[in-house]
């Protein structure tokens, strides 16, 4: 899953960064409202931190913005202030949650997993299930019927992807945003690798679960008899 961090202090952005990519979710980093709102555009992430107090915008007109644009991911909103005003405001105007700073590992955590729950999202300590496989995005583990492989992080991520969105197809574009964000320069062959590895995986595991090509289109999972 990816996160949008937008907070002007860097030195707590790049803390935040590092406790949630410690928990395996993607991230980016932005630290002005102008870039919050640039990104957030892009509908690639599951969830915002959005800074009240930051430059250009601040957190509650890029939250106006995005919800008059039709986007729906959660937004919790970060702030230094106390006054009740703040709050009651950011929850009028589509924010998910809020929490003040300074704030505990555990309460920002426990916030992100409740958000995404609300919005009926897998969270990533939850194992996932399709077909004959279970994946573990906590542990980065993929089992069958007992037997389990360790993923590096990509590998997790993009089963994660394809697991979540069922039966539709996803496409390499689709997969390019949601695994290396929007702007990166990683390519259609940059897919096709982790594409392979996952089913070399999964004939190791002698799974019944296979990821199919649609030509043109993109990638489905699909159980075997």
């Amino acid at each position: 899953m990816r996160i949008l961090i937008a907070e002007d202090e860097v030195h707590l952005a790049e803390a935040l960064s590092q406790i949630l990519k410690k928990q395996h979710y993607s991230v980016d980093v932005v630290h002005d409202g102008r870039d919050a709102l640039d990104y957030a555009m892009s509908g690639i992430h599951d969830l915002l931190l959005l800074d009240i107090m930051m430059p250009e915008l601040d957190g509650i007109s890029v939250l106006k913005k995005l919800r008059g644009e039709g986007i729906s991911t959660p937004v919790i909103l970060l702030t230094a202030k106390g006054e009740i005003t703040d709050k009651v405001t950011g929850l009028d105007h589509g924010a998910d949650d809020y929490i003040a700073k300074p704030f505990s590992t555990e309460e920002l955590l426990a916030r992100i997993r409740a958000a995404l729950r609300r919005k009926g999202e897998v969270i990533p300590e939850d194992a996932l299930t399709f077909g004959d496989i279970e994946l573990n995005t906590a542990h980065l583990k993929l089992a069958v019927r007992g037997k389990e492989l360790k993923l590096n992080l990509k590998e997790s991520e993009l089963l994660e992807l394809l697991v979540t969105r069922k039966q539709a197809v996803t496409s390499k574009e689709q997969i390019i945003e949601k695994l290396w964000g929007f702007d990166s320069d990683a390519e259609y062959n940059n897919v096709e690798v982790y594409i392979s590895f996952l089913r070399k995986k999964l004939t190791f595991l002698h799974s019944t679960v296979r990821i199919t090509t649609i030509r043109g289109v993109g990638y489905v999972l699909e159980v075997t008899e």
